[in-house]
Parts: C-alpha cells; sequence; structure tokens
C-alpha cells in the first residue's frame, strides 16, 4: 500500500471515496479517501500475520527505539498535524497540543517498558530431580504477544486514542503487530500520524505488515477486520451500540477473539452533606466546568451527580446552574454526534419528574454547538425509572436529589459498571459516610476522592476501564503501562532445550530484567 499525499490515501484495490467534515462549518475538507476493499483487508492481514512471525522476536532495544521513533516523527509533522486535526475535529488548537503530547509522551512510556523487560512476568521452577515422590520438571513461564491486533480509532480523541494513540502503542510494544481502521471523522489527522509510524518502521527496517491503516466510511472495513481469521484481537473507544456489535462479531467467528472494548460510562459522582455547606459554590463551579469540558464529549464525563437533600444542596443546585449560565455552548466532533446529543437531551427532560436547572449560552456563529445543560431528579424518580442511567454523551449532567443516605446506596445498587466513581466530601463526612465510600470500588474502575473524574492521567498506576458495561472486560486497563496485557497471553516451557528458550528464561539472566526465579525476585 502507498501514500498518496498528507491527506490522502490509496489501496491496490481501492474502493469508494469520501472527504473529511469540518463541523465548525459543515463544510468538506480538501483530501479524498478511498474506502478499503474486502482484498485490501485480506492483502493487510496477510502482511500482518507475516510481519508478526518476524516482529515478536525482533529485540527490546530496536524496538523500544521504534516507538520513540514514532513519537519522533509526530513532532516532526509540526502545526500541519495540529491544523488538520483541528480542523476535522472542531477541538481547539491547545486542547490537541495538549493531546500531542499526551500521544507522544506514552509512545516513551511504552519504549521503557519494553526496554526495562520485566514486564513480560518470566518465571523460573528449577527442576528438581530428588524431589520425592517424583522429580519437579524444569517449568519457566512468561507472556508473549498474541498476533496480529486491529485498532479502531475513536471519534473524541483523534491522536491520544487512534492511529498511533494508546492501543496501537501498547500493541507494537507486545510484539503485536497493529492494523487501525481510522475513524471517518479525521481521516487526514489519521494518514498524517499514519505517515509518521510507516517512517520511522522504514527507518528501523521493521517487518513489511508492522502496521497498517485502512479507512472507510461505513461499516463493512471494521466487521471484514474483525471476522478476519487472522486478526487476533480487537480494542475499541465508543459507544455502547458499537463496541458490543464488535464484540458479538467475535464471539460468532469460528475461533473467538477478544474484543477490548471502552464503551462509556455516566461516572457517578457522590457529593456529601458537610462538603456542600461548607463549600457549595466551588463544588458548583468545578463540576461545571468539568461537565462541560471538550463539549462534554469526554468517556470520563460526570453524567450523574448524587447528593441528599439539605440547604446546603439548595444553594449548590442554585450555583451549579448560574455556572452553567455563564458557559458558551461549543462544536461538537460531528453533526452525527451534535444531533444525537440534542435528542438524548432533550428526551431526558420529557421523562417523568425530571426538570431543567439551566442552559448554558448558545453560540449562533458555528455548527453543530452543544448546549451545556444540567437537570435534576428526585432518588425515588430515578430508581423506578432505567432510561435516566443511559449517558448522554455531551456538555450534560442529572443531579439526583436523595431524602437520606440509604437511598443514595439503591442509587449505586442499581447502576451498571462504571468507569469512575467519586466521591466529594470534607474531614468531617468520612466518618459518617464510611459504609458508602468503601462500596464505590464494587461498580467502577477508578475511584476519586475530591477531583472530579475527566482528565486520565497516562500512569502505570491508572486503571482505565472498569466492570461492563464500561468494558467489555473490567480486568483490563486501556491507559497506563498495564495497557500492555491485553495483547499477550502465558506460555510455559517444560523441560526445554536451554539454547531453545527466549532469552527472558535462559539461565544467568542475560537481559538484566527482574524475574522470579525458585520463588524469590532477582536481576
Amino acid at each position: 500500500m502507498e501514500t498518496q499525499n498528507l491527506v490522502g490515501y490509496k489501496y491496490k484495490n481501492g474502493g469508494k471515496t469520501f472527504q473529511a467534515i469540518d463541523p465548525s462549518s459543515g463544510n468538506e475538507l480538501p483530501g479524498e479517501f478511498q474506502s478499503a476493499t474486502l482484498a485490501d483487508v485480506d492483502a493487510t492481514l496477510d502482511l500482518a500475520e507475516k510481519a508478526s512471525d518476524v516482529y515478536r522476536y525482533i529485540d527490546k532495544k530496536t524496538k523500544a527505539n521504534f516507538l520513540r521513533s514514532i513519537a519522533d516523527e509526530i513532532n516532526a509533522l509540526g502545526e500541519e498535524l495540529i491544523e488538520r486535526a483541528m480542523a476535522e475535529s472542531g477541538l481547539p488548537q491547545a486542547r490537541l497540543q495538549g493531546e500531542r503530547g499526551r500521544t507522544t509522551g506514552q509512545l516513551c512510556m511504552f519504549a521503557d517498558l519494553v526496554e526495562e523487560g520485566s514486564w513480560v512476568e518470566a518465571v523460573i521452577d528449577s527442576a528438581l530431580p530428588e524431589r520425592k515422590p517424583a522429580p519437579r520438571p524444569d517449568i519457566r513461564k512468561m507472556l508473549i504477544p498474541v498476533g496480529p491486533a486491529v485498532v479502531f480509532g475513536a471519534s473524541n480523541f483523534p491522536l491520544a486514542f487512534s492511529v498511533a494513540g494508546g492501543d496501537t502503542a501498547s500493541a507494537l510494544a507486545a510484539g503485536c503487530p497493529v492494523i487501525v481502521k481510522a475513524h471517518p471523522a479525521h481521516p487526514g489527522t489519521s494518514a498524517l500520524v499514519a505517515s509518521a509510524i510507516k517512517k520511522a518502521a522504514e527507518k528501523h527496517n521493521m517487518p513489511e505488515g508492522v502496521f497498517s491503516i485502512l479507512y472507510d466510511d461505513g461499516y463493512t472495513v471494521g466487521q471484514a477486520l474483525v471476522k478476519h481469521p487472522k486478526t487476533r484481537i480487537v480494542t475499541f473507544t465508543g459507544s455502547y451500540k458499537g463496541g458490543m456489535a464488535l464484540v458479538k462479531l467475535a464471539q460468532q467467528r469460528q475461533e473467538p477473539i477478544p474484543v477490548f472494548a471502552e464503551m462509556g460510562s455516566v461516572n457517578p459522582v457522590i457529593i456529601l452533606p458537610d462538603a456542600l455547606d461548607n463549600r457549595y459554590q466551588q463544588i458548583a463551579e468545578q463540576y461545571a466546568a468539568s461537565i462541560t469540558l471538550g463539549a462534554g464529549q469526554f468517556c470520563t464525563n460526570p453524567g450523574l451527580l448524587i447528593a441528599i437533600k439539605s440547604d446546603g444542596l439548595k444553594k449548590f443546585k442554585n450555583a451549579l446552574g448560574e455556572a452553567i449560565a455563564k458557559i458558551s455552548s461549543t462544536t461538537m466532533l460531528t453533526p452525527g454526534i451534535c444531533k444525537n446529543y440534542a435528542n438524548l437531551s432533550e428526551e431526558m427532560l420529557e421523562e417523568q419528574g425530571v426538570s431543567i436547572i439551566n442552559r448554558g449560552i448558545v453560540n449562533g456563529e458555528k455548527a453543530n454547538q452543544a448546549q451545556p445543560l444540567v437537570a435534576t431528579v428526585s432518588a425515588s424518580s430515578f430508581l423506578v425509572n432505567p432510561k435516566l442511567k443511559d449517558e448522554v454523551f455531551g456538555p450534560y449532567s442529572l443531579l439526583i436529589e436523595a431524602d437520606y443516605e440509604v437511598q443514595v446506596q439503591q442509587i449505586l445498587n442499581v447502576l451498571p459498571g462504571q468507569l469512575t466513581a467519586s466521591i466529594v466530601s470534607d474531614e468531617t463526612d468520612l466518618p459518617k459516610h464510611k459504609s458508602l465510600i468503601q462500596n464505590l470500588a464494587k461498580i467502577a474502575g477508578r475511584v476519586i476522592m475530591n477531583n472530579v473524574p475527566t482528565g486520565v492521567e497516562v500512569v502505570p498506576s491508572m486503571q482505565h476501564g472498569g466492570p461492563f458495561p464500561a468494558t467489555s472486560d473490567g480486568r483490563f486497563t486501556s491507559v497506563g503501562t498495564g495497557a500492555i496485557k491485553r495483547f499477550v497471553r502465558p506460555v510455559s516451557w517444560q523441560n526445554w532445550a536451554h539454547d531453545l528458550l527466549p532469552d527472558e528464561l535462559k539461565d544467568g539472566n542475560p537481559l538484566e530484567i527482574w524475574r522470579l526465579v525458585d520463588n524469590k525476585w532477582t536481576k
């Protein structure tokens, strides 16, 4: 496959063409993109399978340098990348510059992880020939890459969860070739980043097929990639409907494969009474900013606020309404996302017992504007209406007013799995509500105290994943070094010829990594 130009792409067997849309104006952007065909999917996965047999054995130093070179090549794209991403997403320059830094930073983080080496979890149990009543054989275990990985680019992070985002970085770090299904909302951005990865691959003599990108403005290519017998794993960030469609396709294969799908969350926030009494104004302003950050287009957007009725709650509700009223609407990522937000937010207001607190300011100068909106409902009405638990993707949040603490716990009990759950408290709140606080971890992958859920730190301690339906498998994370665990499986070598063992498992520790040898950690 060959690059046509920095904002276009063509295949040997290209299909129909499409163009990107500037969501702030609704106008088409320069550059035509060809949808891949089923023949292109076959050819790409043939290359990826061949590359897998080579790439999995490339030494860790070369692999780490490859990842760092991708970061360098992305930076070398300069403002052209930022300008194209702004045009295709409607996101502001500062946000995208920060996202580029996150993208290159996580590539370097995984390069460091690969170079250090202990992530393979090497374990050695030496032979015990004299053991009675039966000798113990020599057994050695480590993690190995599963093979070609399909990564679906996300709409709301055109850099950090897209072509060279965390999924691609962790898959390449694990030793898996990557095929990216570019998101149709930002194909030009995707093409630019793909060109950076390809330059880095050529620089380090990586096997052809270690990275590929396919375009499509529909579902045909994505479905074919998931169903293809040479695909070994799939990652996805997006809606529940889209994620579950991929999960079901993967389960229907003759050989089912894992789909690690992040599918959204309402991220409940419990605001405790003393905190409301003492700093209702500060909390209201903090959460108004979090609700509307990036037009509310974050999977960690605080979609539910929960509090017990009090004078402090009345003051908070007024302050929240005043804060929202000062915030202007902003451009959403695509016309479809904007239309869906408008419909869902208005439908919520029509539900029994739901009333509006306030709306933000409408910016009529640009297209696809998301007007901020906060609403309220009683706990008793919320508990009998399953629809109110649904995510509204955009600058929307629902305040649930409980009569007493037991109702707050009842709300938590009916909520499905979440990416995050938060507590806003003062020190005096903590001993009074200990049970409530301790139960948060039952429903969420990340529990937060006195911080907003928006903003995900890319660090080894991060867990970005939660119980179903927040993600398809809550045991894994898509952010942080733990993300690499999605792309590997454990293998044991028993009584193996020493020279044929992977270097990580050979005596003398030739790679100088931490290993568990006969129940003792050693380097």
